[in-house]
């Protein structure tokens, strides 16, 4: 299984517009603060399949080269999350889609004219999609419903926990011991605190109890140091990031 980091912003990215700090200006000059909004993409064998749909995803997809993809799994209704969805306008129809059925229901009737293809999943239940197992778990990212998700193949397991702060039920956290590789929301570096985010230390306080084997912080905000900077306090990771298991 590859895993691909195709944006590891939050919802505005960075450069932030009309923003000049450190971080922004390392981004407009083209370093690796650049960070275009979420997406994951996930390869096995058998296919392609995206963890959210950025508003910037036909630049991630173009990066790429990819022209079709075997499903789409959107982790909850948040316009960065699932925005770039019409970017498939004209390229793939009717594109298998998968979701708790409350998020689906908002951001169908956004996306409507795309009629993807509706899987309404439920929390807990493993379905398989391109020879991969995937098992979306609650999180706590208020007042949205919002879905963690588990991924098997081969024996591997990525937990991505999508947004979320570090108040998780306790069936989540059972769900996400052991993983070889934790993919974790921190938007901020420590000395901040929101109540539906985790910033650095506490992403690196969650991977520590689940006992993650490798950890890589997405979702970050434009207030972390520069990239090449803050990449040596903590595991950010960064756009177009490639890590095979």
């Amino acid at each position: 299984m590859r895993v691909v980091m195709l944006g590891t912003g939050d919802a505005i990215g960075t450069p932030k517009i009309g923003c000049r700090c450190p971080t922004c200006v390392d981004a407009l000059n083209g370093g690796r603060s650049r960070r275009l909004r979420f997406s994951i993409l996930l390869e096995s064998e058998d296919g392609r399949v995206l963890i959210d749909t950025s508003p910037d995803l036909r630049w991630q997809l173009i990066k790429m080269g990819i022209s079709k993809v075997d499903a789409v799994i959107w982790t909850h209704a948040h316009y960065d999350h699932y925005a770039g969805f019409g970017d498939f306008h004209r390229v793939q129809n009717h594109v298998p889609v998968y979701a708790t059925r409350s998020t689906m229901d908002y951001i169908i009737s956004y996306l409507y004219f795309l009629r993807p293809e509706r899987h309404d999943v439920k929390p807990l239940e493993p379905f398989e999609i391109a020879g991969m197992e995937f098992t979306l778990f609650e999180v706590n990212h208020p007042p949205v419903e919002t879905m963690g998700v588990l991924v098997s193949d081969g024996g591997k397991r990525v937990v991505i926990t999508s947004d979320t702060s570090d108040a998780l039920p306790e069936e989540s956290l059972d769900l996400m011991r052991d993983a070889d590789l934790l993919i974790a929301d921190a938007i901020m570096p420590p000395g901040y605190k929101l109540n539906k985010h985790m910033n650095a230390e506490e992403a690196m306080s969650l991977a520590r109890r689940v006992k993650a084997r490798q950890t890589v912080l997405t979702h970050l905000s434009h207030l972390y140091p520069p990239h090449d900077e803050a990449v040596k306090r903590w595991p950010l990771a960064h756009d177009m990031m490639s890590i095979t298991l």
